[in-house]
Order: C-alpha cells, then sequence, then structure tokens
C-alpha cells in the first residue's frame, strides 16, 4: 500500500493548483478506499481525484438518480470534470469510462 505522503506527492504532481481542501479530501479516500490499496500511489491519487470531482462538482449523482446508467452519466460530465481538472492544473485527459 502506498503511503499518504506518496498519495500527496502525487497528487501534487497531477494537480498543482489543486486548493487545500479537495486535496486532502482527496488523499483521505485515496487512504481509506480498499479498492485503491494496491494501486501506485499515482493511480490512487488520479482515480480518487477524478471521483471527487464526478460526485462533488457535477450532476452524476442526479443522473444516476434519473435512471442513467453509469456509462451514460459518466459521459455527460465529461467535460464538466475535465474542466474541473484543468482549473487546477491537470495536464492529463480522462479516459473512455473514468
Amino acid at each position: 500500500m502506498a503511503s499518504r505522503r506518496e498519495v500527496q506527492d502525487a497528487l501534487t504532481r497531477l494537480a498543482p493548483k489543486i486548493p487545500a481542501f479537495e486535496f486532502n479530501a482527496i488523499a483521505d479516500h485515496a487512504m481509506d478506499s480498499t479498492g485503491l490499496a494496491k494501486a501506485s500511489p499515482e493511480t490512487a491519487a488520479w482515480l480518487s481525484m477524478v471521483a471527487f470531482v464526478r460526485h462533488n462538482f457535477t450532476d452524476y449523482d442526479a443522473l444516476l438518480h434519473d435512471g442513467y446508467d453509469r456509462a451514460a452519466a459518466r459521459h455527460f460530465v465529461a467535460a464538466e470534470i475535465e474542466g474541473v481538472l484543468a482549473r487546477w492544473g491537470v495536464r492529463r485527459k480522462l479516459s473512455a469510462g473514468e
């Protein structure tokens, strides 16, 4: 399992302009997620960051509640996610299904 410091370092590299609150919430999620326990620090930081943005800065959960499947809901919020990530200085783009 990656250490918190390793995940934080990866998050800093991925999103150099990320606000402090979001930084800490994403690092917490990465460390608490059993699904990310064996992931590299970079992968844990990336997946946690994308999930955090999806659930906190888009209508993703509302779309699911309205009956859209995960793939469709993710498609509809992808541009919003990309926008938030870009403001945080992220250069990496979402891949299909993220």
